[in-house]
């Protein structure tokens, strides 16, 4: 049975393939997709470097000896401080549907149901757990 989340996906594959016309080509479909990450990662880097509302201390991850895979998680840190504006999440929000739709695009030219890989990756997800890291 299809949750109203499993019915937005298909939408979403359905309309992506419905609007592909300009990127058709498997090498414009991979080039996009590709521009798009590129893109993802450069809005990041603007709310930190020109705008300021996140930045980022990275330094290395420090686990006590002895800390089980459980208790990682409250050890590990994303290195991000701070909360996005309304202005860099938006951008940001919009970067990463811009490569969904070309990471669907791909999906589509390959012959792949997006709500099949989901799946795949969330059972995969569920039966490995942590070991799903390597």
């Amino acid at each position: 049975m299809k949750t109203g989340n499993d019915e937005v996906v298909d939408l979403f594959q359905d309309k992506v393939s419905e609007l592909l016309l300009r990127h058709r080509s498997i090498l414009d479909s991979i080039s996009k997709h590709a521009e798009t990450a590129v893109r993802i990662n450069r809005a990041i880097t603007k709310s930190v470097t020109d705008c300021g509302c996140i930045s980022i201390n990275a330094r290395k991850q420090h686990l006590p000896a002895g800390t089980s895979l459980e208790e990682c998680r409250k050890y590990m840190l994303s290195h991000l401080e701070g909360h996005l504006c309304e202005n860099c999440r938006e951008v940001i929000e919009e970067e990463i549907g811009n490569h969904l739709f070309y990471l669907t695009a791909l999906c589509n030219l390959l012959g792949f149901k997006l709500e099949d890989i989901f799946f795949k990756e969330y059972e995969k997800l569920k039966a490995l757990g942590y070991f799903h890291l390597s």
